[in-house]
């Protein structure tokens, strides 16, 4: 069967194509004003009049509506004395000293935040009814506000629903999508469940007219069309058009399993994961398995829903470098983008990380794309020399020291996202493999590498869609959640913890058979949420014989402590259930000598590293074959990246076509 993995980014739309073991790849430029265009304009290339096709997606969408405050106009019902309790939030403070912080504006203004009168108890109990008279003033208000969505988010509602499905029911006619807290997050926490509800409602009309357009094309609907999660699974179009909240990192999941499955094929199962694209770098770490989070947040609002533990900086090939008021120089976090791009695109008039990069020789203008994609280098000098004016007091010191230095402001930055994910959290990176891809990725990571210590650098085959493959291999996923709060301790713990997972196994069931997936091949994940009695907040362990000693040993690997005289209580319970569509097999060849093929070498010339200017050998990677060797400085060109080799580093082509960079 063909299939074809697709990954909208902000600078390029990468498209993986597979078709009886055979991959092949390319880039389109991405069109971020009609963000289906390109993806239709690759489609038509691979899939001409064939049918029967499966098209998985990592869409961008969501996560553009929503850091630009585009989404839809949204209304939120919630109990009456409870409308402000998106603005008030936790009062936490991200930066305690700053004088002059302030929070971002909530995405529903006050203006659009109704309370209604209902009350339940913390058992889901009534405490105060909700009438129909309330139900009655309630769709008034709504044709008086005309909103495009809405989020409704009562408290307790995960425990009892009832008030809010009575609700929904009410505004059927009113035709409006209607999000409902006990769907999209069944879980405690009043705040983080009603930010969750909220964006999702705030992004539904956005995702789902943009996946209905596709649905609807005349080439998508001869296939079958998948969308990438955060979590690392696909669903179905018309799920993530339901739920788009689960969308949101959806490019750099499947970055990360991507990662992951070259690696640990390639025999590193800890690594470090180091994705950078046009517009931003996502990084993860994995210790032997992919790690996932639900405390993550976007636009400092919370986002509860479970998803690969990744964090990302501003800092990508088309990151612009900019010069603050006191004269210092700044790169990112804004990027050019696709349109204009950076100026040697030939459009663009703001010098950014890939311009430095061309300027001192590290990419070649005549390769890029291999080629399909021709640069001006012409036009980055007066570019350079306009931004070194306005550094303060003039740049002394030349136009490539500030291009290198426009490259180790963005490596430091990259080097602060790997540390907190690593050094801050107790993991030793001489124990890890870093693992670089995306298009600009191979051209830094050693020097990153270098930075922090990490022994090797892992480039896979095809860095620069690596993400769109990881989507490709990707399970359909479902998940589902409750708070449930029970001691471990009690003396029917076990019953009652069973009799709480029933009916969670049972919709993830009937949610994968709705994708089409049934019987034995669905696989079921069960898993708990727990925490010391008393703390604020809890760490996930997989459901075994006993779960509270496993609650003690990761209590102790990630805190550094633990006391097993303090009793446990069980805070949420979860189940995954993944399916697999048919494996994807990456070929293995054998190793061969250390000399590469005399037409793998295909140019010599001086290129600026470290501060000066050192003879460079150019090799197409194309060219090389399992087990050859090459020493730096050289820089190793592809169709989809480049890759430096720094001096005093040596590259090494695995039995998988991937490099591995160490130090000699």
């Amino acid at each position: 069967m063909l299939r074809i993995g697709i990954d909208t980014g902000g600078t390029f739309t990468d498209f993986v194509v597979l078709e009886n073991r055979q991959i092949s790849i390319f880039k389109l430029p991405s069109t971020p004003h009609e963000a289906d265009k390109a993806l239709l304009e690759g489609l038509s290339r691979v899939v001409a009049q064939r049918e029967g096709f499966l098209l998985q997606h990592g869409s961008t969408v969501a996560t553009n509506a929503l850091i630009e405050r585009k989404g839809a106009k949204t209304l939120l019902i919630t109990n009456m004395g409870f409308e402000d309790l998106l603005e008030i939030g936790r009062q936490n403070r991200p930066e305690l000293y700053n004088l002059e912080s302030s929070r971002p504006e909530p995405l529903v203004p006050a203006k659009r935040r109704i309370g209604i009168k209902e009350r339940r108890l913390w058992d889901g109990s009534e405490l105060v009814p909700l009438e129909p008279r309330s139900l009655s003033w309630l769709k008034q208000r709504i044709r008086q506000t005309a909103p495009e969505s809405i989020a409704v988010a009562l408290i307790y509602a995960y425990v009892n629903p009832e008030s809010e499905l009575k609700i929904a029911e009410a505004l059927k006619d009113q035709e409006i999508p209607v999000s409902l807290s006990h769907q999209i997050l069944p879980e405690f926490r009043e705040y983080e469940r009603s930010s969750a509800t909220v964006i999702n409602a705030y992004l539904r009309p956005i995702m789902s007219a943009y996946l209905s357009r596709l649905s609807g094309d005349e080439t998508v609907s001869r296939g079958r069309l998948t969308v990438m999660q955060s979590n690392g699974g696909a669903v179905s179009a018309a799920a993530a058009a339901e739920e788009p909240v689960r969308t949101l990192f959806s490019g750099p999941a499947g970055g990360v399993l991507g990662a992951f499955r070259v690696a640990r094929q390639a025999g590193f199962d800890r690594i470090l994961s180091l994705d950078m694209g046009g517009t931003s770098t996502d990084v993860s770490l994995c210790d032997g398995q992919i790690r996932t989070t639900k405390e993550a947040t976007i636009d400092h609002m919370p986002l509860p829903v479970q998803m690969i533990d990744i964090h990302s900086v501003g800092a990508g090939g088309g990151s612009v470098a900019w010069v603050d008021p006191g004269g210092l120089l700044r790169v990112g976090p804004r990027s050019a983008g696709a349109d204009p791009g950076p100026v040697c695109y030939g459009t663009g008039e703001e010098i950014t990380v890939t311009d430095a990069n061309v300027f001192l020789g590290l990419l070649d203008p005549d390769w890029f794309l291999g080629g399909e994609f021709p640069l001006s280098p012409e036009k980055i000098r007066p570019a350079m020399e306009k931004l070194a004016g306005q550094v303060d007091g003039g740049l002394q010191s030349g136009l490539d020291q500030l291009a290198e230095g426009i490259r180790r402001i963005v490596n430091t930055q990259m080097e602060g996202a790997l540390r907190l994910i690593s050094l801050e959290r107790g993991y030793d990176t001489r124990d890890f493999t870093l693992v670089s891809f995306g298009g600009a990725g191979g051209l830094h990571a050693c020097e990153l590498a270098s930075s922090l210590l990490i022994p090797r650098v892992l480039i896979p085959a095809y860095p620069g869609v690596l993400s769109a493959l990881g989507i490709l291999t990707a399970d359909v996923v479902k998940e589902s959640s409750l708070s449930v709060l029970l001691r471990c301790d009690e003396e029917n713990y076990g019953e009652e913890l069973q009799k709480a997972f029933l009916p969670l196994i049972e919709d993830v069931r009937l949610k994968l058979e709705a994708e089409g997936f049934s019987g034995p091949p669905v696989r079921m994940e069960q898993s708990l949420d727990l925490r010391y009695v008393g703390q604020s907040y809890e760490l996930q362990v997989p459901l075994d014989e006993n779960p509270a000693e496993r609650f003690h040993q990761q209590h102790q690997k990630t805190y550094g402590y633990s006391n097993r005289q303090l009793p446990v209580e069980t805070v949420t319970i979860r189940v995954r259930g993944s399916a697999s569509f048919p494996g994807i097999e990456l070929p293995r060849f054998d190793l061969e000598g250390p000399e590469p093929a005399q037409d793998a070498l295909i140019q010599e010339k001086a290129v600026f590293i470290d501060g000066r200017r050192l003879p460079t050998s150019f090799y197409l990677r194309n060219r090389l074959r399992p087990g050859n060797q090459i020493s730096g400085p050289a820089i190793l060109l592809e169709y989809s990246a480049t890759t430096l080799v720094p001096p005093g580093f040596q590259a090494r082509v695995d039995e998988w076509l991937n490099l591995i960079l160490e130090r000699e």
